[in-house]
């Protein structure tokens, strides 16, 4: 996945993006490898993505970290991160394996789904 845009729009224009989007796979059109994740609420999109959440996406976006990295990196608490991680999933926008720790048993490594993220908001 190369981008994923966040952005604010109405069912119309959610119905519009996917129109084409069906147009381009009628047509046998490759496509770009971008998501799009739609709120019709900007309020609603800056709460999913607030400050603390759009940090932890900036640390995995560099590259994959555990839980504890991110705990450590983040100087936040391990419940608050494992939360916003679960939140962060369930909306598509990041991705998580647990993995052998050699000795200590499982961690979770996180990692996002594309290395770049826009985020549109439009007012009005």
């Amino acid at each position: 996945m190369s981008k994923v845009s966040v952005r604010t729009d109405d069912v119309a224009g959610f119905f519009n993006r996917a129109k084409h989007a069906a147009r381009r796979a009628d047509q046998r059109q490759a496509f770009e490898g971008s998501v799009t994740l739609s709120f019709e609420d900007p309020q609603q999109m800056f709460t999913v993505l607030s400050e603390s959440r759009r940090q932890l996406m900036l640390e995995i976006m560099v590259e994959p970290k555990t839980i504890n990295d991110l705990t450590t990196r983040l100087n936040r608490n391990r419940s608050s991160i494992t939360k916003d991680v679960g939140l962060l999933e369930k909306m598509g926008l990041i991705v998580s394996t647990r993995q052998s720790n050699s000795g200590h048993g499982i961690q979770k490594m996180v990692q996002a789904i594309a290395p770049k993220i826009e985020m549109v908001a439009t007012l009005g």
